[in-house]
């Protein structure tokens, strides 16, 4: 992730024989709608787009990621609405 500050980590998951380029598809994927948009500038003043930063909440970070491991992510986004998982066909 392109980050131009400090962090805070507040959680460490563990993913067992995932293709990571997949799984990182498969986040993109999930929570496409609650990317955040945002235009910031680099060290050099250059305008850039982050495009892994979410508007996700902690619990639902928890669930995908159960869900991932358990092989049940199939069909689930992330609904901004409802502040949840959803299925969608």
């Amino acid at each position: 992730t392109y980050l131009m500050a400090e962090v805070e980590i507040v959680a460490t998951y563990e993913l067992f024989n995932i293709n990571r380029t997949k799984l990182e598809n498969l986040i993109h994927r999930i929570f496409d709608s609650a990317r955040l948009d945002i235009e910031i500038k680099d060290r050099f003043g250059k305008p850039v787009t982050p495009r892994e930063w979410y508007l996700v909440p902690h619990f639902v970070i928890d669930e995908a990621v159960e869900r991932i491991r358990d092989g049940s992510i199939s069909g689930y986004v992330y609904d901004p609405q409802s502040a949840n998982l959803v299925h969608r066909d």
